[in-house]
């Protein structure tokens, strides 16, 4: 682990903010270096409210959009609502569908078969749609590349609608409008939003044009939060709003979907981390194992009954997907090492057999084991699929554009993409692969990096530093969980290993006395998950460095603070 500690702000900077705050140092230069600085900022952040959120209307298009879909209901249309099968597109299907059928019976939902027609708009859902007598398709998380699908739509007399949040080509669809703040030509205030967000956004336009008010939108607030923290964008501007008001909803009044869910887990309060660990993966489980239209379904249903059956029957595509993804992520770490590419700048994979529903999971936990942008192919239809999942701070997509040449198509964000191409093209692409990302990778970004917000001595650890630090979530990309480093840290002689072959490490610790700014000695109790292999570095009277994040932990009823080891030296 590579241990980075961020910069540290000016010092005048601090003492401004921290008397202008009326907190200590350490909380003024965590807001910082979130690029918080003033009072006002300070204020949305802790106290997010839903009127920090952006007019609908100044988003490219919007006007558009809900032109075209007020014509439909007046005209008795029929309206197919079209989305990616990962919880991003479900969610968002489920969300603009269920608004529009409070008022508008004539709404139908369609989420693409992920292996008869894979990622996007596909020609099939068109066809459904021509078929079946829609003459309006709205496409959630996906669309902006469709060009040739819109234009295909638009032969059979079918509209669209496009509500994406991926990055454009350099051609647009010829749809009727084409919401997506990442459009070169939208000047709308926050780029951020996922799929679900930008659906938020149509439906929230929508309704004021009822005379409704954002708080008649707040039971739509679950499905914004799962889709923002499954989808990993970051959780600032209007999405830290949208995902502070949707966890209040989960953790209050969840739809009947999710509370099926949640009715399993004895938990009594869920944060995003749950939410990304939890629901998501669960709803994605669908997509991956039978067909999106599963999640869908659960997350319309309004019968406990039947939620908790369709509940049930997700809950076994999840236990499904689990196994699998651990038996190909063996198979793919043996096929790297049988190929003689541990030492390679890339990770890239492919078996025929392997499932295409958990091909992305895979690829994230071989980065696990080899850190380096990673693809595993499988073969769909007559051509192979791949999902890529990069390492911090290097862009795969732009990595896969330099290899276009290979690829039928491909898509994605910084971090994560999707492609396909001719089975006689992946020798050529895999090699052309490791040649761009050698030559454009730093080395640094190959080993994993703890970025440490602030040094720390125990001492400064008291109840009110967590209790201000709790209101620093909901945490995610753009606010991490704050991460500290203590040094010179003693073990009180009670670590050790625990859990299934003592993997993880348990401890108390102190700090050498020495080194402290203040009088008195605490201690507190530390665990490390997946660090039990580092009980030898702690055991004796010897020092070592640790990097840990705040937490509370519940016993008995008793809380109290503890230390989440991330790393130790």
């Amino acid at each position: 682990m590579r241990w980075t500690i961020k910069p540290k702000s000016d010092p005048k900077e601090i003492e401004h903010l921290a008397m202008e705050l009326n907190v200590d140092a350490l909380i003024a230069q965590l807001l910082l270096q979130r690029d918080i600085s003033t009072y006002e900022e300070a204020k949305q952040f802790f106290r997010p409210e839903l009127s920090h959120l952006h007019d609908p209307f100044l988003m490219k298009d919007m006007d558009k959009a809900v032109e075209r879909i007020e014509l439909a209901i007046a005209n008795n249309e029929n309206i197919l609502v079209y989305g990616d099968y990962d919880v991003d597109g479900t969610t968002a299907v489920a969300l603009l569908s269920s608004f529009l059928q409070e008022s508008y019976p004539n709404v139908a939902t369609y989420i693409p078969d992920r292996y008869a027609e894979g990622y996007g708009v596909s020609f099939q859902g068109i066809d459904f749609a021509s078929d079946n007598d829609f003459s309006l398709i709205i496409a959630l998380d996906c669309g902006v590349k469709a060009v040739e699908q819109v234009a295909y739509a638009k032969e059979k007399g079918i509209d669209f609608i496009v509500c994406d949040h991926h990055r454009p080509g350099d051609t647009l669809p010829e749809a009727v409008a084409i919401l997506d703040p990442k459009r070169e030509d939208c000047t709308y205030p926050y780029k951020e939003l996922c799929g679900c967000g930008v659906g938020f956004k149509l439906i929230q336009a929508l309704s004021s044009r009822e005379g409704r008010t954002i708080d008649d939108l707040i039971p739509y607030l679950d499905l914004v939060a799962t889709a923002i923290g499954a989808d990993i964008v970051p959780i600032t501007g209007e999405n830290r709003v949208l995902a502070y008001y949707g966890l209040k909803v989960i953790n209050t009044n969840p739809r009947i979907g999710f509370k099926a869910i949640i009715d399993q887990i004895k938990k009594k309060e869920l944060t995003i981390t749950d939410v990304v660990f939890i629901i998501a993966p669960r709803i994605n489980a669908a997509g991956r194992m039978k067909h999106g239209q599963h999640a869908v379904n659960l997350l319309k249903e309004t019968d406990l009954t039947i939620a908790q059956k369709f509940a049930a029957e997700i809950e076994q595509y999840n236990a499904d997907r689990k196994n699998l993804d651990k038996e190909i992520t063996e198979e793919a770490l043996q096929q790297i090492q049988e190929n003689g590419e541990e030492e390679r700048f890339t990770s890239v994979v492919y078996n025929q057999d392997w499932h295409k529903g958990v091909i992305g999971i895979v690829a994230s936990r071989l980065t696990e084991t080899y850190y380096r942008p990673t693809l595993v192919f499988t073969k769909s239809g007559d051509k192979l699929a791949a999902s890529a999942r990069s390492v911090k701070g290097f862009d795969v997509y732009n990595a896969l554009e330099k290899c276009s040449d290979y690829l039928e198509q491909f898509g994605g964000h910084k971090y994560a993409a999707g492609l396909t191409l001719l089975e006689e093209q992946y020798e050529n692409f895999k090699k052309q692969f490791e040649k761009v990302v050698a030559e454009s990778i730093e080395p640094r970004l190959l080993e994993p990096e703890i970025s440490i917000d602030s040094k720390i001595d125990l001492n400064q650890i008291n109840p009110k530093l967590m209790r201000i630090l709790k209101q620093f979530a909901p945490f995610g990309p753009g606010n991490m969980t704050p991460i500290f480093m203590a040094e010179k840290l003693m073990d009180t002689g009670y670590g050790k290993g625990v859990g299934e072959d003592e993997k993880h490490l348990k401890c108390k610790l102190v700090q050498d006395p020495n080194i402290t700014s203040s009088a008195g000695e605490k201690s507190f109790d530390a665990i490390g998950f997946n660090l039990g292999q580092k009980l030898d570095r702690i055991m004796g009277k010897s020092s070592f460095d640790a990097v840990f994040s705040l937490d509370e932990n519940e016993w008995n009823g008793q809380v109290s603070l503890q230390l989440k080891l991330r790393d130790i030296r």
